[in-house]
């Protein structure tokens, strides 16, 4: 953590999540947080036009502290397929913090797809509103914001 938190630009969290989402579940998700005062790495306004998607990710996940990982079912979808997802989630499963948010989905199916990801402490939308969960992300990341 002391060598990302020397890089310039750390954001709090990095949001992964599936692009068939980002305008839906993970678009919510990173405005609740950053309404909570979290700084969040998220490709829809962190990757420039022209810009090399995966060169941008790759910069984005080191000077993210935390990962978190929206689980829908356009995710698990994605993540069987190998696409960008699925980089992502193989690089935040090398770190100690990272948080599954299950929407739409069971941490279940979420196991029959990445059992690493789904033995993971996680938050449901299920048992909580993304409200309460961009809070408790709050919470996690910098207690004295939220």
């Amino acid at each position: 953590m002391e060598k990302r938190a020397s890089l310039p630009d750390l954001r709090d969290v990095f949001l992964c999540h599936a692009w068939d989402d980002r305008k839906g579940a993970a678009k919510e998700l990173h405005d609740l947080l950053e309404s909570k005062g979290v700084s969040v790495w998220f490709s829809e306004k962190d990757v420039a036009l022209g810009s090399s998607l995966l060169r941008e990710i790759d910069k984005g996940l080191a000077k993210s502290r935390v990962g978190i990982v929206l689980v829908t079912p356009n995710f698990l979808r994605r993540v069987q397929n190998e696409g960008i997802a699925e980089k992502e989630l193989s690089a935040l499963l090398a770190r100690d913090l990272l948080v599954p948010i299950v929407h739409n989905t069971t941490y279940e199916a979420l196991r029959e797809v990445s059992p690493l990801l789904g033995s993971r402490s996680g938050l449901s939308t299920k048992e909580n509103t993304m409200s309460d969960i961009a809070a408790k992300l709050g919470e996690l990341v910098s207690p004295e914001v939220c």
